[in-house]
């Protein structure tokens, strides 16, 4: 089975990623794997107060997932396999490739203009060459019609 997976955040552009996931999924009989990366928050004296902050960009990463889950099974029945995780997105997008070899393509998104986020950066330049998969860059310029018929 193909597995997409989309490295979930909560840019606008990202959501053209996970359409294009989702219809590609769905066309090839495949699935979609979402992984949302919450960074490390910078340190703070009053661990309670860091661990409370952590705790709540866990939970809003959670939420941000679990709602393109949602709007997945709605529009074309698919039901992706959701992953939340701690760290550098770089570090945590390489370290579920290679534990999930099952997972034929990354799916990432170009924002609409200024410099490119940094995973589109990372896996367009140095981390290129060591991708154990495809990687597939969804323009933000795209309109849902227009990925919908790329897909």
């Amino acid at each position: 089975m193909r597995v997409y997976l989309v490295i979930m955040d909560d840019s606008e552009e990202v959501h053209g990623a996970l359409r294009f996931a989702t219809r590609r999924a769905s066309k090839t009989g495949g699935a979609v794997h979402i992984l949302a990366v919450v960074p490390h928050q910078p340190f703070s004296a009053f661990a309670g107060i860091q661990a409370t902050i952590e705790e709540e960009a866990r939970a809003r990463a959670e939420v941000i997932a679990t709602a393109a889950a949602g709007s997945m099974v709605s529009e074309v029945g698919l039901m992706p396999k959701i992953t939340v995780e701690t760290g550098d997105a770089v570090e945590v997008a390489r370290w579920y490739l290679e534990s999930h070899p099952e997972v034929h393509a990354l799916v990432l998104s170009a924002a609409p203009q200024g410099t490119p986020n940094p995973l589109v950066a990372h896996f367009t330049s140095t981390g290129l060459g060591s991708l154990p998969c495809p990687l597939m860059i969804v323009p933000a310029s795209l309109s849902n019609d227009e990925i919908d018929r790329l897909s």
